[in-house]
């Protein structure tokens, strides 16, 4: 029977890092492994505390347990979350982000919501310390259209934010945020994790909504600073299953102690609106499987995968819509599919296959996707041929937002290296892949959860869900190797980057070869 995941969380640290992870540490091997620590409010102090996360960073002291942060509650605290590449502070300590739904590996779902509520928090974008209902919509929108669609909405399994929602306790409601409440009354999370003081509510109950006929269970929980002079808690250790995996029985049934939801009737006071409350509920109701709106006579069997909504794409570097796509890099556009070359590239030849909007990974790709998915790959396939050469496809879902699809070409003589290369370097990291056939469809991916798949060049597939620990540049490993390129020096594609001039270049000789295979100008 399945133990469940175990959590840690903690409140403010504010740069008591030697007694956190000391801590943490002992915690572990009395009551673990714990799969995740994660962090809510001030994790970093005043400059001088800041010094002990020096030896983290040299590797002269080890975080035991993968830690994950939220983003800063102050404007001073910025600056410790510039320049992070895919939010790595050290090993084992990530920022997790502005905002989102972080899924584990056993689907385990944690929404989080960084910062304070913004002044005016109907801007469209807060400062780098602030969200605004813009943010708090998105995170609604992730957990609604994350739900399995077979079933009504069950919720998400934790809920994160440094703030206190309005209405939990009359003394804090001065500093306390209207929007939180918003958005915990419409994931309705099993847990809700805050900072600032110890403080833990009996459970209460969402009430019923257009998601849901369940009244769901909440448990909020605020923890105080660690190593704060009361003495308060500052640490919590929970086993959770994932709200998809478990008896619904469990998460309808009643307790004792229960108290009203103090999100009832809550006057909100215009922070959100009517049409804001309505908008993606109306989207989550019309998704194609799952809804619950059929033609009449429609008998045909729906695909029932869950979709993710095109939302935030003004903000991700990759969507085409988005001010910040570097557009240079551009080889040519189809409708749902597009074609670039890598930033930092191992060679001329390093391009990636990217959805035109914001689609997380494969797994949640539609059958019209998945077809022009397929059609770039043929091309691609083909096109390498007349050089001699083989492809191998691999997507890392995984510490990345959207979907990303590496390609890179060898010797036809290397075509049998290739999987060895892969079974090596798993090896080395401790991983385990799984061999399956040809990748045909959406429908062989995790539904739930970040993944690692190669797509090789003999039409077999290797994939892993074995996240945890997971380096980030292990396809790149793979490819740099000596059996492969020799080149260990391009293992991170930092150290690759290219001139604008020379990016453009390459740009143009692929475009050039490609044409008598690109399909998108048909």
């Amino acid at each position: 029977m399945d133990a469940g995941t175990k959590i840690l969380v903690v409140g403010d640290v504010r740069g008591r890092f030697k007694q956190l992870f000391q801590r943490v540490e002992q915690v572990n091997k009395k009551a673990g492994p714990f799969e995740i620590l994660c962090c809510v409010g001030d994790f970093f102090g005043e400059d001088k505390q800041n010094e002990e996360l020096i030896a983290y960073k040299n590797g002269f002291k080890n975080i035991t347990v993968p830690t994950y942060i939220l983003g800063p509650n102050k404007k001073e605290h910025g600056e410790y979350f510039e320049n992070l590449a895919d939010g790595e502070i050290c090993t084992n300590l990530t920022y997790l982000g502005r905002r989102g739904v972080y899924t584990l590996s056993s689907g385990v779902k944690i929404a989080y919501l960084s910062g304070l509520e913004a002044a005016n928090s109907g801007e469209s974008s807060g400062s780098e310390h602030e969200f605004t209902k813009a943010d708090v919509i998105a995170v609604r929108n992730s957990c609604l259209v994350s739900k399995n669609c077979s079933t009504e909405y069950r919720g998400v399994d934790v809920l994160l934010t440094s703030q206190w929602p309005f209405g939990m306790q009359e003394k804090e409601n001065a500093t306390a945020s209207k929007l939180v409440s918003f958005l915990c009354r419409e994931i309705k999370p099993r847990y809700h994790f805050c900072a600032r003081s110890h403080y833990e509510s009996a459970p209460f109950r969402m009430p019923k909504d257009e998601t849901t006929q369940f009244e769901l269970c909440t448990r909020f929980i605020s923890l105080a600073d660690v190593g704060n002079a009361e003495k308060a808690k500052y640490i919590y250790a929970l086993t959770l299953k994932p709200v998809d995996k478990s008896r619904l029985l469990d998460l309808v049934q009643k307790t004792t102690n229960e108290i009203p939801c103090p999100f009832i009737g809550l006057d909100l006071g215009g922070a959100i609106n009517k049409s804001d409350s309505s908008e993606t509920r109306q989207y989550f109701y019309d998704m194609d499987g799952g809804s619950r709106k059929r033609q009449s006579g429609d008998n045909n069997r729906r695909d029932k995968r869950p979709r993710i909504p095109q939302i935030e794409q003004d903000k991700c570097w990759f969507c085409l819509s988005s001010p910040d796509v570097e557009k240079h890099l551009i080889i040519t556009v189809g409708e749902h599919f597009y074609l670039a070359l890598a930033k930092g590239p191992i060679n001329k030849h390093h391009v990636m296959i990217l959805s035109t909007k914001h689609v997380p990974c494969a797994a949640q790709l539609s059958p019209e996707d998945w077809e022009e998915l397929n059609k770039f790959k043929m091309a691609l396939k083909k096109f390498f041929k007349t050089l001699g050469q083989v492809v191998c496809f691999t997507e890392r879902h995984y510490k990345s937002v959207h979907l990303q699809i590496n390609v890179l070409a060898f010797e036809e003589g290397y075509a049998w290296k290739i999987k060895h290369s892969f079974e090596d370097k798993a090896e080395e990291f401790n991983l385990e892949f799984e061999t399956l056939p040809a990748l045909d469809s959406e429908k062989m991916l995790p539904e739930m959860g970040p993944y690692f798949l190669a797509e090789l060049p003999d039409d077999s597939t290797l994939i892993t869900r074995q996240m945890k620990h997971f380096p980030i540049h292990f396809a790149r490993d793979v490819f740099c190797s000596e059996n492969l390129l020799n080149c260990d020096e391009k293992v991170n594609w930092k150290d690759c980057l290219l001139d604008k001039n020379e990016e453009v270049a390459y740009v143009e000789d692929f475009r050039k070869a490609f044409a008598p295979f690109d399909f998108t100008d048909d």
